[in-house]
């Protein structure tokens, strides 16, 4: 049976998927693999790979038998995806259940930082934006009634 990740567009994946595959019911090599295929699929470049990491991780937390050092790297590796997928707010809270675990874990703190200065430029961006836009509709309304004088 073919994965849905082959296909030549997805080579570099090819080496974790067929781990998994062949991990069979050793759970802990199959546990394994899917983290190091997860941590593939979060920190490709395409979209959909991110995306497919994202649901890989977010299955296991699902049925999650595993310790508090797995669950804080599967939560660090899942607060990667939605960052680099765009959904901060998502990824801030994972990263501080991350931080619940392991409170001084430096590579979380480095990405929780990272988010908040993202949503801080996002914020900064969008207050500019609306500034910009109420000072448009502002000046527009003067214009208008300049000319009905």
């Amino acid at each position: 049976m073919r994965s849905l990740l082959f296909s030549a567009k997805n080579t570099e994946f090819w080496g974790c998927e067929r781990e998994v595959a062949e991990a069979g019911d050793s759970n802990e090599r199959k546990s394994d693999s899917i983290m190091r295929l997860s941590w593939a699929l979060v920190h490709s470049r395409q979209p959909e790979d991110v995306q497919r990491g994202i649901a890989m991780l977010e299955d296991s937390l699902v049925n999650n038998t595993s310790s508090p050092l797995q669950q804080r790297e599967k939560l660090y590796l899942l607060a990667i995806g939605y960052y680099r997928s765009g959904a901060y707010s998502r990824s801030r809270q994972l990263v501080e259940q991350c931080l619940e675990i392991a409170p001084d874990w430096r590579q979380a703190l480095t990405l929780k930082k990272a988010i908040e200065d993202k949503i801080a430029k996002d914020g900064v961006i969008g207050i500019g934006i609306t500034a910009t836009a109420v000072g448009l509709i502002a000046g527009g309304i003067a214009a208008a009634l300049a000319r009905k004088k």
